[in-house]
């Protein structure tokens, strides 16, 4: 998924991440998910180091619904879509497996958290081209 023009934050580490504008804060650790997608913006959990085939940056099965203003992974909504596996036995266990492995429903378990980026000063060019 590319980066958004929405929010952009600095996870603890100090890279950059981008997400949707409508997406909602990041709820407290321990407090149930609110499908922020911060944590899987910033890196793929273990069930999406395998999908993402990488280790670092986005899961590549993080999918913005814009019915509920929010991110879902894919491995539990739409396993199917984020695989490519079309039989009805498969892509249910598959999303009963995502579930179990991202423990869906145990709360927030992301430690990293999000500071607004200031935006850089505006080149020449752009100011000249607001005038």
């Amino acid at each position: 998924m590319p980066p958004s023009q929405g929010q952009t934050g600095h996870p603890v580490d100090g890279h950059i991440v981008h997400w949707h504008p409508s997406a909602p804060p990041k709820p407290p650790e321990g407090t149930p998910c609110n499908g922020c997608g911060l944590c899987c913006l910033d890196a793929p959990c273990p069930l999406g180091m395998l999908v993402s085939r990488r280790r670092t940056g986005p899961c590549v099965a993080l999918r913005w619904s814009d019915a509920q203003q929010r991110y879902l992974c894919a491995m539990v909504a739409d396993p199917g879509g984020a695989t490519g596996i079309t039989r009805p036995w498969a892509v249910d266990a598959l999303a009963w497996l995502a579930r179990r492995w991202i423990a869906a429903g145990a709360g927030c378990d992301a430690s990293v958290q999000a500071h607004p980026v200031e935006q850089p000063p505006a080149t020449h060019a752009e100011s000249l081209l607001k005038e």
